[in-house]
């Protein structure tokens, strides 16, 4: 445990941010897997949850928690498995 007043405070906002990013990959990851399952399962509303999951991705990118090229990376696999389940 750090003994300085302003390295205490960095630990309790990091510990704040390390929550919050936790929670926002959590519900990316479900979102990504929900599309996953939609698009196997071809279920009717398989476009709207990719839709949802890419929309997550982006917001993920503009919070600073995925990588752009991360990100590009996985929407482009989540476009390939629904274009190949449609095709």
């Amino acid at each position: 445990m750090p003994n300085i007043k302003s390295a205490k405070k960095r630990v309790k906002v990091i510990a704040t941010k390390t929550a919050r990013n936790k929670a926002y990959n959590s519900s990316l990851k479900t979102a990504v897997k929900k599309a996953s399952l939609a698009i196997g399962a071809d279920s009717a509303d398989k476009t709207e949850c990719v839709r949802l999951a890419v929309k997550k991705i982006d917001k993920a990118v503009a919070k600073g928690i995925l990588h752009k090229n991360t990100a590009s990376r996985k929407k482009s696999a989540l476009a390939r498995k629904l274009n190949s389940a449609s095709a």
